[in-house]
């Protein structure tokens, strides 16, 4: 079993395992905003990009999960994806329990000059929503809360996971 958790990262499908999870949110996200037409605000945007992050992560992993260099690299977007995406959920959360004049977010996503995203892909990434809004609920819980479950668990995969591939081997006797 230990050996198993270890080695596991060394597999192709955990990481597309991972990879089709985040597509199936990201899947979700756009019926909502296309079909639905449920307008995604600046922290939907965001919460976006990391959820792409969590793919990007599955697809480096999977593409040669032998490579420790590879894995590595797969770790840390995933790591860096996940927690960026959870406090995004956090801050979105706050904006819509405690909604003030004083503590809004942006009317435009603040992509660096080089990579404006909501100009090059505006069906993916252009916010028309506002962030303080609750426009769907589910079992009594809005979009941005979902969003901290899915973050969280994430989060939780990831340290099991790459706590299990820093266990040292258990030598036979």
């Amino acid at each position: 079993m230990r050996s198993t958790l270890k080695n596991i990262s060394k597999n192709r499908w955990p990481w597309l395992l991972l990879a089709t999870s985040a597509l199936i949110l990201e899947l979700c996200a756009l019926y909502f905003q296309h079909v639905l037409k449920l307008s995604p605000c600046v922290m939907c945007v965001y919460e976006r990009l990391t959820m792409l992050g969590i793919i990007f992560a599955g697809l480096i992993g999977a593409s040669a999960p032998g490579n420790l260099f590879i894995r590595c690299s797969a770790f840390l977007c995933w790591a860096i994806s996940a927690t960026w995406g959870l406090l995004l959920a956090i801050e979105h959360t706050h904006y819509q329990l405690h909604p003030s004049p004083f503590a809004t977010c942006d009317f435009l996503p603040n992509f660096p000059s080089w990579a404006p995203l909501h100009q090059w892909l505006p069906w993916l990434f252009n916010p028309t929503g506002d962030c303080a809004d609750i426009v769907w609920q589910f079992f009594g819980y809005s979009m941005p809360q979902w969003l901290i479950v899915s973050f969280a668990i994430y989060c939780a995969i990831f340290i099991f996971i790459a706590a299990s591939a820093l266990l040292p081997t258990k030598k036979s006797p």
